[in-house]
Protein backbone atom coordinates (compact mmCIF):
# COMPACT_ATOMS: atom_id res chain seq x y z
CA UNK A 1 0.00 0.00 0.00
CA UNK A 2 1.25 3.47 -0.77
CA UNK A 3 -0.06 7.01 -0.94
CA UNK A 4 -0.11 8.48 -4.44
CA UNK A 5 -1.61 11.92 -3.89
CA UNK A 6 -2.63 14.05 -0.90
CA UNK A 7 -4.85 17.12 -1.02
CA UNK A 8 -5.48 19.24 2.08
CA UNK A 9 -7.69 22.29 2.54
CA UNK A 10 -7.61 24.36 5.74
CA UNK A 11 -5.79 21.67 7.71
CA UNK A 12 -3.81 23.33 10.52
CA UNK A 13 -1.44 25.87 8.94
CA UNK A 14 -1.72 24.12 5.58
CA UNK A 15 -4.43 26.23 3.94
CA UNK A 16 -3.86 24.43 0.67
CA UNK A 17 -1.68 21.42 -0.17
CA UNK A 18 -1.72 19.37 -3.35
CA UNK A 19 1.16 16.87 -3.63
CA UNK A 20 2.05 13.72 -5.53
CA UNK A 21 3.91 11.24 -3.32
CA UNK A 22 6.66 8.96 -4.58
CA UNK A 23 6.78 5.26 -3.72
CA UNK A 24 9.96 5.64 -1.69
CA UNK A 25 11.41 7.46 1.31
CA UNK A 26 10.47 11.12 1.73
CA UNK A 27 12.37 13.44 4.08
CA UNK A 28 10.34 16.49 5.13
CA UNK A 29 12.94 19.00 6.26
CA UNK A 30 12.73 22.47 7.76
CA UNK A 31 12.69 24.41 10.98
CA UNK A 32 10.20 23.72 13.78
CA UNK A 33 6.58 24.93 13.49
CA UNK A 34 6.65 25.09 9.68
CA UNK A 35 4.06 22.36 8.98
CA UNK A 36 6.14 19.16 8.70
CA UNK A 37 4.30 17.34 11.48
CA UNK A 38 0.95 18.52 10.14
CA UNK A 39 1.56 16.54 6.94
CA UNK A 40 2.09 13.34 8.95
CA UNK A 41 -0.89 14.19 11.14
CA UNK A 42 -3.13 14.50 8.07
CA UNK A 43 -1.98 11.18 6.62
CA UNK A 44 -2.47 9.40 9.94
CA UNK A 45 -5.89 11.01 10.34
CA UNK A 46 -6.99 9.26 7.14
CA UNK A 47 -5.96 5.93 8.66
CA UNK A 48 -7.24 6.35 12.22
CA UNK A 49 -9.73 9.25 11.88
CA UNK A 50 -8.27 10.79 14.98
CA UNK A 51 -5.37 13.14 15.65
CA UNK A 52 -2.21 12.20 17.52
CA UNK A 53 -1.70 15.89 18.35
CA UNK A 54 -4.98 16.72 20.09
CA UNK A 55 -8.21 15.25 21.42
CA UNK A 56 -10.06 18.44 20.38
CA UNK A 57 -10.58 17.88 16.68
CA UNK A 58 -11.79 21.43 16.04
CA UNK A 59 -8.15 22.46 16.59
CA UNK A 60 -7.33 20.68 13.33
CA UNK A 61 -9.33 23.27 11.39
CA UNK A 62 -7.24 26.18 10.20
CA UNK A 63 -7.38 28.99 12.77
CA UNK A 64 -8.50 31.66 10.33
CA UNK A 65 -11.07 29.37 8.66
CA UNK A 66 -12.53 28.44 12.06
CA UNK A 67 -13.56 32.08 12.61
CA UNK A 68 -16.20 31.72 9.89
CA UNK A 69 -19.77 30.66 10.83
CA UNK A 70 -19.31 27.63 8.57
CA UNK A 71 -15.79 26.22 8.40
CA UNK A 72 -14.68 23.15 6.44
CA UNK A 73 -11.43 21.20 6.53
CA UNK A 74 -10.97 18.65 3.77
CA UNK A 75 -8.48 15.80 3.43
CA UNK A 76 -8.32 13.68 0.26
CA UNK A 77 -5.97 10.77 -0.33
CA UNK A 78 -5.52 8.74 -3.49
CA UNK A 79 -3.72 5.50 -2.76
CA UNK A 80 -2.97 2.08 -4.15
CA UNK A 81 -4.02 -1.00 -2.19
CA UNK A 82 -2.94 -4.17 -3.92
CA UNK A 83 -3.77 -3.67 -7.58
CA UNK A 84 -6.66 -1.28 -6.93
CA UNK A 85 -6.63 2.51 -6.69
CA UNK A 86 -8.86 4.19 -4.12
CA UNK A 87 -9.89 7.68 -3.10
CA UNK A 88 -10.53 8.46 0.56
CA UNK A 89 -11.97 11.78 1.67
CA UNK A 90 -12.55 13.14 5.18
CA UNK A 91 -14.38 16.38 5.94
CA UNK A 92 -14.48 18.19 9.26
CA UNK A 93 -17.37 20.62 9.24
CA UNK A 94 -17.73 23.27 11.94
CA UNK A 95 -21.29 24.53 11.59
CA UNK A 96 -23.70 26.78 13.50
CA UNK A 97 -25.64 25.14 16.33
CA UNK A 98 -28.09 26.81 18.69
CA UNK A 99 -27.58 30.41 19.71
CA UNK A 100 -24.04 31.53 18.86
CA UNK A 101 -22.86 27.92 19.14
CA UNK A 102 -20.99 25.57 16.82
CA UNK A 103 -20.77 21.83 16.45
CA UNK A 104 -18.19 19.69 14.68
CA UNK A 105 -19.35 17.06 12.24
CA UNK A 106 -17.27 14.49 10.37
CA UNK A 107 -18.02 12.98 6.98
CA UNK A 108 -16.02 10.19 5.36
CA UNK A 109 -16.25 8.99 1.76
CA UNK A 110 -14.55 5.99 0.19
CA UNK A 111 -14.47 6.05 -3.61
CA UNK A 112 -17.21 8.69 -3.56
CA UNK A 113 -19.59 6.80 -1.24
CA UNK A 114 -20.34 8.05 2.29
CA UNK A 115 -19.43 5.54 4.99
CA UNK A 116 -19.52 5.21 8.75
CA UNK A 117 -16.03 5.62 10.18
CA UNK A 118 -16.18 2.24 11.93
CA UNK A 119 -16.91 0.58 8.58
CA UNK A 120 -14.00 2.20 6.77
CA UNK A 121 -11.25 1.85 9.39
CA UNK A 122 -8.41 -0.28 8.10
CA UNK A 123 -8.86 0.50 4.41
CA UNK A 124 -5.90 2.86 4.45
CA UNK A 125 -3.15 1.81 6.87
CA UNK A 126 -0.44 3.87 8.51
CA UNK A 127 1.89 3.29 11.45
CA UNK A 128 3.00 6.39 13.32
CA UNK A 129 6.10 6.84 15.46
CA UNK A 130 6.55 10.07 17.45
CA UNK A 131 8.71 10.57 20.56
CA UNK A 132 5.74 11.47 22.79
CA UNK A 133 4.41 7.96 22.21
CA UNK A 134 6.50 6.92 25.20
CA UNK A 135 3.20 7.54 27.03
CA UNK A 136 2.12 4.15 25.70
CA UNK A 137 4.67 2.65 28.09
CA UNK A 138 4.96 5.12 30.96
CA UNK A 139 1.49 6.69 30.82
CA UNK A 140 -1.77 5.36 32.21
CA UNK A 141 -3.95 2.43 31.11
CA UNK A 142 -6.00 4.82 28.92
CA UNK A 143 -2.91 5.49 26.79
CA UNK A 144 -2.25 1.79 26.30
CA UNK A 145 -5.88 0.98 25.51
CA UNK A 146 -5.90 3.79 22.97
CA UNK A 147 -2.79 2.34 21.34
CA UNK A 148 -4.34 -1.13 21.21
CA UNK A 149 -7.64 0.13 19.83
CA UNK A 150 -6.04 2.19 17.07
CA UNK A 151 -3.77 -0.68 16.00
CA UNK A 152 -6.54 -3.28 16.03
CA UNK A 153 -9.10 -1.03 14.36
CA UNK A 154 -6.78 -0.63 11.38
CA UNK A 155 -5.91 -4.30 11.17
CA UNK A 156 -8.73 -6.51 12.43
CA UNK A 157 -11.97 -6.41 10.41
CA UNK A 158 -15.08 -5.35 12.41
CA UNK A 159 -13.00 -4.41 15.50
CA UNK A 160 -13.80 -0.69 15.22
CA UNK A 161 -17.50 -1.41 14.76
CA UNK A 162 -17.57 -3.81 17.72
CA UNK A 163 -15.71 -1.33 19.92
CA UNK A 164 -18.18 1.44 18.99
CA UNK A 165 -21.15 -0.77 19.86
CA UNK A 166 -19.49 -1.85 23.11
CA UNK A 167 -18.97 1.77 24.17
CA UNK A 168 -22.63 2.53 23.53
CA UNK A 169 -23.77 -0.55 25.48
CA UNK A 170 -21.42 0.34 28.34
CA UNK A 171 -22.88 3.86 28.57
CA UNK A 172 -26.42 2.45 28.67
CA UNK A 173 -25.51 -0.15 31.30
CA UNK A 174 -23.77 2.44 33.47
CA UNK A 175 -26.82 4.71 33.27
CA UNK A 176 -29.02 1.82 34.39
CA UNK A 177 -26.66 0.89 37.24
CA UNK A 178 -26.75 4.48 38.45
CA UNK A 179 -30.56 4.52 38.28
CA UNK A 180 -30.76 1.26 40.22
CA UNK A 181 -28.39 2.70 42.82
CA UNK A 182 -30.76 5.65 43.22
CA UNK A 183 -33.79 3.37 43.58
CA UNK A 184 -35.18 3.85 40.08
CA UNK A 185 -34.79 1.80 36.91
CA UNK A 186 -35.84 -1.71 35.98
CA UNK A 187 -33.53 -4.46 37.27
CA UNK A 188 -34.76 -6.87 34.57
CA UNK A 189 -33.22 -4.62 31.93
CA UNK A 190 -29.82 -5.26 33.46
CA UNK A 191 -29.83 -8.82 32.17
CA UNK A 192 -30.35 -7.54 28.62
CA UNK A 193 -27.43 -5.12 28.89
CA UNK A 194 -25.30 -7.81 30.55
CA UNK A 195 -25.78 -10.09 27.55
CA UNK A 196 -25.03 -7.27 25.09
CA UNK A 197 -21.92 -6.18 27.00
CA UNK A 198 -20.67 -9.77 27.22
CA UNK A 199 -21.28 -10.51 23.53
CA UNK A 200 -19.37 -7.44 22.37
CA UNK A 201 -16.78 -7.31 25.14
CA UNK A 202 -15.77 -10.94 24.64
CA UNK A 203 -15.03 -10.27 20.97
CA UNK A 204 -12.78 -7.36 22.00
CA UNK A 205 -11.00 -9.45 24.64
CA UNK A 206 -10.39 -12.30 22.19
CA UNK A 207 -9.14 -9.87 19.55
CA UNK A 208 -6.72 -8.32 22.03
CA UNK A 209 -5.46 -11.71 23.22
CA UNK A 210 -4.64 -12.75 19.67
CA UNK A 211 -3.19 -9.38 18.60
CA UNK A 212 -0.94 -8.96 21.63
CA UNK A 213 0.42 -12.45 21.22
CA UNK A 214 1.16 -11.82 17.54
CA UNK A 215 2.71 -8.37 18.12
CA UNK A 216 4.81 -9.78 20.97
CA UNK A 217 6.28 -12.38 18.61
CA UNK A 218 7.63 -9.60 16.39
CA UNK A 219 8.50 -7.18 19.20
CA UNK A 220 10.50 -9.68 21.24
CA UNK A 221 12.59 -10.65 18.20
CA UNK A 222 13.22 -7.04 17.17
CA UNK A 223 14.01 -6.00 20.75
CA UNK A 224 16.46 -8.90 21.08
CA UNK A 225 18.25 -7.66 17.95
CA UNK A 226 18.19 -4.00 19.04
CA UNK A 227 19.75 -4.87 22.41
CA UNK A 228 22.25 -7.28 20.83
CA UNK A 229 20.69 -10.12 22.81
CA UNK A 230 21.17 -8.54 26.25
CA UNK A 231 17.45 -8.12 27.09
CA UNK A 232 14.20 -10.05 26.65
CA UNK A 233 10.96 -8.13 26.06
CA UNK A 234 7.52 -9.51 26.86
CA UNK A 235 4.06 -7.96 26.46
CA UNK A 236 1.73 -8.72 29.38
CA UNK A 237 -1.98 -8.34 28.73
CA UNK A 238 -3.92 -7.56 31.91
CA UNK A 239 -7.65 -7.84 31.19
CA UNK A 240 -10.03 -6.38 33.77
CA UNK A 241 -12.06 -9.54 33.33
CA UNK A 242 -9.50 -12.30 33.02
CA UNK A 243 -10.81 -15.56 31.53
CA UNK A 244 -7.79 -17.22 33.14
CA UNK A 245 -7.10 -16.28 36.76
CA UNK A 246 -3.50 -15.45 37.63
CA UNK A 247 -1.48 -18.17 39.36
CA UNK A 248 -1.36 -18.02 43.11
CA UNK A 249 1.21 -15.75 44.79
CA UNK A 250 1.02 -13.32 41.84
CA UNK A 251 -1.35 -10.81 43.45
CA UNK A 252 -0.26 -7.22 42.81
CA UNK A 253 3.05 -8.19 41.24
CA UNK A 254 4.11 -7.12 37.78
CA UNK A 255 6.92 -9.68 37.80
CA UNK A 256 4.42 -12.40 37.01
CA UNK A 257 5.12 -15.39 34.85
CA UNK A 258 3.62 -15.39 31.35
CA UNK A 259 -0.05 -16.34 31.12
CA UNK A 260 -1.07 -18.12 27.93
CA UNK A 261 -4.66 -17.34 26.95
CA UNK A 262 -4.30 -18.37 23.29
CA UNK A 263 -6.36 -21.56 23.70
CA UNK A 264 -9.43 -19.67 24.90
CA UNK A 265 -12.45 -19.62 22.61
CA UNK A 266 -15.16 -17.00 22.29
CA UNK A 267 -17.83 -19.15 23.98
CA UNK A 268 -15.61 -19.81 26.98
CA UNK A 269 -14.86 -16.10 27.43
CA UNK A 270 -18.55 -15.19 27.12
CA UNK A 271 -19.72 -17.74 29.67
CA UNK A 272 -17.09 -16.71 32.21
CA UNK A 273 -17.66 -12.99 31.64
CA UNK A 274 -21.43 -13.32 32.13
CA UNK A 275 -21.01 -15.43 35.27
CA UNK A 276 -18.61 -12.89 36.73
CA UNK A 277 -21.03 -10.00 36.07
CA UNK A 278 -23.74 -11.86 37.93
CA UNK A 279 -21.38 -12.46 40.88
CA UNK A 280 -20.58 -8.77 41.28
CA UNK A 281 -24.00 -7.37 40.37
CA UNK A 282 -24.81 -6.02 43.84
CA UNK A 283 -21.36 -4.40 44.07
CA UNK A 284 -21.75 -2.70 40.68
CA UNK A 285 -25.22 -1.41 41.56
CA UNK A 286 -23.80 -0.02 44.82
CA UNK A 287 -21.05 1.76 42.87
CA UNK A 288 -23.27 2.70 39.94
CA UNK A 289 -20.68 1.72 37.35
CA UNK A 290 -19.42 -1.28 35.36
CA UNK A 291 -16.21 -2.41 37.05
CA UNK A 292 -14.96 -5.14 34.68
CA UNK A 293 -14.63 -5.40 30.92
CA UNK A 294 -12.23 -4.35 28.15
CA UNK A 295 -12.80 -0.66 28.95
CA UNK A 296 -10.54 -1.26 31.99
CA UNK A 297 -7.91 -3.51 30.42
CA UNK A 298 -4.18 -2.78 30.60
CA UNK A 299 -1.02 -3.80 28.77
CA UNK A 300 2.38 -3.91 30.42
CA UNK A 301 5.89 -4.16 28.96
CA UNK A 302 8.28 -6.47 30.78
CA UNK A 303 12.07 -6.60 30.32
CA UNK A 304 13.93 -9.29 32.21
CA UNK A 305 10.93 -9.61 34.60
CA UNK A 306 10.83 -5.87 35.40
CA UNK A 307 8.04 -3.49 34.33
CA UNK A 308 9.58 -0.98 31.88
CA UNK A 309 6.97 1.67 32.72
CA UNK A 310 7.93 1.58 36.40
CA UNK A 311 11.60 0.63 36.39
CA UNK A 312 12.96 1.11 32.86
CA UNK A 313 15.75 3.56 32.02
CA UNK A 314 15.28 6.20 29.32
CA UNK A 315 17.26 4.00 26.96
CA UNK A 316 15.05 1.01 27.70
CA UNK A 317 11.91 3.09 27.18
CA UNK A 318 13.11 4.28 23.77
CA UNK A 319 14.23 0.83 22.69
CA UNK A 320 10.97 -0.78 23.83
CA UNK A 321 8.91 1.82 21.99
CA UNK A 322 11.03 1.41 18.86
CA UNK A 323 10.62 -2.38 18.99
CA UNK A 324 6.86 -2.02 19.53
CA UNK A 325 6.32 0.31 16.57
CA UNK A 326 8.51 -1.74 14.24
CA UNK A 327 6.61 -4.84 15.36
CA UNK A 328 3.35 -3.05 14.59
CA UNK A 329 4.53 -2.49 11.02
CA UNK A 330 5.40 -6.16 10.52
CA UNK A 331 2.23 -7.38 12.25
CA UNK A 332 0.05 -5.11 10.12
CA UNK A 333 1.72 -6.37 6.96
CA UNK A 334 1.27 -10.00 8.03
CA UNK A 335 -2.40 -9.47 8.88
CA UNK A 336 -3.40 -7.36 5.84
CA UNK A 337 -0.92 -8.46 3.20
CA UNK A 338 0.02 -4.81 2.65
CA UNK A 339 2.82 -2.61 3.95
CA UNK A 340 1.38 0.31 5.92
CA UNK A 341 2.61 3.82 5.19
CA UNK A 342 5.29 4.48 7.85
CA UNK A 343 5.29 7.93 9.47
CA UNK A 344 8.17 9.02 11.70
CA UNK A 345 8.17 12.46 13.30
CA UNK A 346 11.56 13.76 14.53
CA UNK A 347 12.52 10.34 15.90
CA UNK A 348 16.15 10.29 14.79
CA UNK A 349 17.15 13.03 17.26
CA UNK A 350 15.86 10.83 20.10
CA UNK A 351 18.07 7.85 19.19
CA UNK A 352 21.77 7.12 19.50
CA UNK A 353 23.89 6.23 16.48
CA UNK A 354 23.28 2.47 16.76
CA UNK A 355 19.51 2.86 17.14
CA UNK A 356 19.38 5.21 14.13
CA UNK A 357 21.14 2.62 12.00
CA UNK A 358 18.81 -0.12 13.27
CA UNK A 359 15.72 2.00 12.55
CA UNK A 360 16.81 2.88 9.02
CA UNK A 361 17.59 -0.79 8.36
CA UNK A 362 14.15 -1.95 9.50
CA UNK A 363 11.96 0.72 7.90
CA UNK A 364 13.88 0.46 4.65
CA UNK A 365 11.90 -2.72 3.95
CA UNK A 366 8.64 -0.78 3.66
CA UNK A 367 7.02 0.54 0.49
CA UNK A 368 6.64 4.16 1.60
CA UNK A 369 8.25 5.96 4.54
CA UNK A 370 7.94 9.61 5.55
CA UNK A 371 10.37 11.22 8.00
CA UNK A 372 10.30 14.73 9.40
CA UNK A 373 13.59 16.22 10.51
CA UNK A 374 15.31 19.51 11.20
CA UNK A 375 18.71 17.97 10.45
CA UNK A 376 19.44 15.64 7.52
CA UNK A 377 22.88 14.94 9.06
CA UNK A 378 21.10 12.50 11.39
CA UNK A 379 20.70 10.23 8.36
CA UNK A 380 23.47 8.40 6.54
CA UNK A 381 24.61 9.99 3.25
CA UNK A 382 23.52 6.83 1.40
CA UNK A 383 20.01 7.05 2.88
CA UNK A 384 19.67 10.75 2.02
CA UNK A 385 20.88 10.13 -1.52
CA UNK A 386 18.13 7.55 -2.11
CA UNK A 387 15.38 9.67 -0.52
CA UNK A 388 13.15 12.39 -1.90
CA UNK A 389 13.80 15.59 0.07
CA UNK A 390 11.05 18.17 0.53
CA UNK A 391 11.59 21.51 2.22
CA UNK A 392 8.72 22.78 4.37
CA UNK A 393 8.47 26.45 5.23
CA UNK A 394 5.44 28.42 6.38
CA UNK A 395 3.05 25.65 5.41
CA UNK A 396 4.44 25.45 1.87
CA UNK A 397 6.24 22.32 0.57
CA UNK A 398 8.87 22.57 -2.12
CA UNK A 399 10.71 19.48 -3.48
CA UNK A 400 14.48 19.85 -3.28
CA UNK A 401 15.66 19.20 -6.84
Amino acid sequence: MYLKHLSLTNFRSLTRLDMQFPRRVVLLTGENAQGKTSVLEAIYFLAAFTSFQTHLERQIINFHEAKNPLAVTRLVAEYQRGKTKHRLEARLILEPSGINGQRLRKEVLLDGVKKHISDIMGHFNAVLFVPQMSQIIEGGPDDRRRYLNLALAQTVPTYAHTLSEYSQALAQRNALLKALNEGTGNSKQLEIWDETLVRLGSQIILGRIQAIQEIERFASRIHHELTRGSEALRLAYEPAYDPLPKPEMQMGLKLDTPIDRSALGLDEIQKGFLARLKQIRSEEIARGVTTIGPHRDDLRFIINKADVGDYGSRGQLRTTLLALKLAEVEWMRERTGEWPVILLDEVMAELDTHRRADLLNYVGKGEQILFTTTDTNLFTPQFVEQAEIWNVRGGVIEPNH
